[in-house]
C-alpha cells in the first residue's frame, strides 16, 4: 500500500501569533499586542514550523524577517484571518451588546484638541466599549490592521482600505496677546517680515499639506523650525513669533489672537479610513458615525469663516464642502 502523505497539523492560534510578529517585526512587539509572554509567542512560532516542516523566519538582530516560506503563508494566513472577520461580524453581530474595544490613529492636534475632548460623549453612548487612541496615526498600519479607524489629512490612493470625508479644516495665523502689543502692526501680509515665524521642520513635514508656509510666504522659512504641531502652539503661548496653526485649536486659547484673516485663511480636510474588512464592523461602524456627528455639530469651530463664505454665495451654489458624503469604494 502507498504510505498517505502527510498533512500538516498545526493550533490556529499559532497561525494569529505568526501573524502578529509579522505585522509588529519583532516579537516583543508582537508580545505586548497579543497580550501574552515573548516566551509563548516564541514557542508558538516554533510549534507553527514544526507543524509545517519549514522555517517561517529568519532571527536577526533588528527583528524578525519572513524567508520566502513565510513570505507565501503570511498571504493565506491573511486571507484566512479575513474570512474568519467575514464569518463572525455575520454571525454575531446581530443582537449583540456594544462591548470590547477599538482603536483609533489621529494627528496629535486632532486627538489632543479635538477628539479627546469629545469621547466623553462616545463613552455615555456605549460605556462597556474601550477607546485606544493613538495621536500619531504614522504609528500604526491600517493594511497591517493595527488600528481599527485612522483619521488623516489625504484619502489613501491604495491598499485594501475604505475611505471618507470626515471634514474641511482651516488655519489661521496667530500670534500672542503679549507679544502682538510689542511688535510692529499687522496691516498686510508683508508686514510678516517684520515678525518671528514658527513653522515645521521643511525635512520633517508630516505630509506635504503641511507646507502651508510656502503656501502663505513664498520661499521664506521658520526661524523657530518644531516637528510637532503641539510644540508650535505652546511656542506661540509663550510669544516666540507668529504661527499658522488650525483654528479649532488656537480659538480654544483667548491669550491668541488671530491676525490678517483676509490674507491667511487655509482650507485642509481630515478623512476616516479603515482597512476594507474590518475586525469588529458593529464598533467601527459606531465610532464612524460618532466621529461624524461629532464633526458636523463642530463645524462652526472647525471652519469659524464658513458662514462669511456661504453669505457671498448664491443660494443654489453648490459646494464640495457641503454635498452629502458617501462611502468610497475600495481603493485601488
Amino acid at each position: 500500500m502507498c504510505a498517505k502523505p502527510h498533512t500538516p497539523t498545526f493550533d490556529w492560534d499559532d497561525l494569529r501569533s505568526f501573524l502578529a510578529v509579522v505585522r509588529a517585526g519583532r516579537l516583543t512587539a508582537a508580545a505586548l499586542q497579543l497580550q501574552i509572554d515573548h516566551s509563548t509567542l516564541s514557542r508558538r512560532i516554533a510549534a507553527l514550523e514544526a507543524a509545517l516542516q519549514v522555517r517561517l523566519f529568519d532571527r536577526l538582530p533588528t527583528g524578525y524577517l519572513l524567508t520566502a516560506a513565510g513570505e507565501r503563508l503570511a498571504t493565506e494566513a491573511q486571507a484566512m484571518e479575513s474570512v474568519a472577520i467575514r464569518i463572525c461580524s455575520d454571525l454575531s453581530e446581530a443582537g449583540r451588546r456594544m462591548t470590547g474595544s477599538i482603536r483609533l490613529a489621529t494627528p496629535e492636534g486632532f486627538g489632543t484638541y479635538f477628539l479627546a475632548r469629545q469621547l466623553h460623549l462616545f463613552a455615555k453612548r456605549y460605556p462597556e466599549v474601550k477607546v485606544e487612541l493613538i495621536a500619531n496615526p504614522g504609528a500604526v498600519s491600517l493594511t497591517k490592521r493595527q488600528a481599527d479607524i485612522a483619521v488623516t489629512m489625504f484619502r489613501p490612493e491604495s491598499g485594501p482600505l475604505r475611505a471618507r470625508k470626515l471634514a474641511d479644516y482651516e488655519y489661521g495665523l496667530y500670534g500672542s496677546q503679549a507679544y502682538l502689543r510689542t511688535r510692529p502692526q499687522l496691516s498686510i501680509l508683508e508686514d510678516a517680515a517684520a515678525h518671528r515665524l514658527i513653522g515645521y521642520i521643511p525635512d520633517l513635514l508630516p505630509t506635504p499639506a503641511h507646507d502651508y508656509l510656502k503656501e502663505i510666504f513664498g520661499n521664506r522659512q521658520a526661524d523657530l523650525q518644531i516637528s510637532n504641531i503641539l510644540t508650535q502652539l505652546s511656542a506661540t503661548l509663550d510669544g516666540y513669533g507668529l504661527c499658522v496653526l488650525p483654528c479649532f485649536m488656537a480659538d480654544t486659547h483667548p491669550e491668541l489672537a488671530r491676525v490678517l484673516p483676509q490674507a491667511v485663511c487655509l482650507t485642509r480636510s481630515y478623512w476616516w479610513v479603515t482597512h476594507a474588512e474590518v475586525r469588529a464592523p458593529a464598533l467601527v461602524r459606531a465610532m464612524k458615525n460618532f466621529l461624524e456627528e461629532a464633526a458636523a455639530r463642530s463645524r462652526p469651530a472647525l471652519l469659524p469663516s464658513a458662514g462669511e463664505i456661504l453669505a457671498d454665495r448664491p443660494a443654489d451654489a453648490a459646494s464640495p464642502m457641503h454635498a452629502p458624503a458617501k462611502d468610497d469604494l475600495p481603493l485601488p
